[in-house]
């Protein structure tokens, strides 16, 4: 069900200090839409709901970490509490670690999983009930990756988190389809944030020739996440239920159906052109 009208609706937006999170709660600001905005960080929370408030919206910023259930079910309490029920819940608060699978240890996949994966599970769970007795349009948006529909080498918990994040998408999808809820699942391409080159984030071994790399090549190559904030805004108007947005999206989805084999060999030369390989 299309939301072709977002004024005066509530959209919530994990991960909304920065990036993509931060560019969708503005996109849909700017459409007139009041943003419960969320994030860990705070202080750049406090920000992105200057920047709204400046539109004339209403935006509520609640810090928050998506991978503690109890702390979401408390924040789902309050926002029913006071503002009744969203009518969009846009689950794209993620991280990254950056290193080979041998030397990411279990407490990265911990983070990574509990972050991009258990963070849409909790925020689903806690919205969903509530959105489906509204009765009318909502949407669930997920935030993917490419790297959810082929992996990136030295990035594999981020990949498998986002490979997880589109399964989930497509059961939940078939789950509702006889109710009011819209699932949109989003896989942006090369998109120039911050996620996969944070320096606490990597393991010991990877060279900061790499790092250097990888920022030279995003900044050069990576679509600004105001792009994919933008198609958010437009798959819930018109009620999509798969994105692609930015550089290598849709021909990664297309070539991991047609031509499986030459994709493998196209990713491995391109994570090395990007920075993701630093050794043969």
């Amino acid at each position: 069900m299309a939301l072709k009208d977002l004024k005066g609706k509530w959209v919530l937006v994990t991960g909304a200090a920065s990036g993509i999170g931060h560019e969708t709660a503005l996109a849909f600001a700017r459409e007139g839409a009041d943003i419960l905005a969320i994030d860990l960080d705070e202080e750049r929370l406090a920000e992105t709901a200057r920047l709204i408030e400046a539109m004339g919206r209403r935006c509520l910023p609640f810090g928050c970490d998506v991978s503690d259930e109890a702390t979401v079910n408390a924040l789902a309490a309050r926002v029913a509490a006071d503002i009744g029920t969203p009518h969009v819940v846009i689950n794209n608060a993620g991280i990254g670690f950056l290193g080979p699978f041998l030397e990411t240890p279990e407490s990265a996949w911990n983070q990574v999983l509990g972050v991009n994966l258990m963070g849409v599970v909790h925020f689903s769970r806690a919205f969903l009930p509530a959105m489906i007795a509204a009765g009318d349009a909502r949407h669930l948006v997920n935030v993917a990756s490419a790297a959810g529909l082929h992996s990136v080498p030295n990035l594999s918990a981020y990949s498998a988190s986002k490979h997880a994040v589109i399964g989930l998408s497509e059961s939940l999808s078939m789950e509702l389809i006889k109710t009011n809820i819209t699932v949109t699942v989003v896989c942006p391409g090369i998109i120039n944030t911050p996620i996969v080159r944070n320096r606490r984030a990597l393991a010991p071994s990877v060279p900061a020739s790499a790092l250097e790399r990888l920022d030279k090549q995003y900044q050069a190559k990576g679509a600004h996440p105001s792009l994919v904030g933008s198609r958010i805004v437009r798959a819930v108007k018109r009620g999509e239920d798969l994105v692609l947005v930015g550089p290598s999206a849709a021909t990664v989805y297309h070539l991991r159906r047609l031509a499986p084999r030459f994709l493998h060999k196209a990713g491995v030369s391109g994570a090395r052109s990007l920075g993701y390989l630093w050794s043969d």
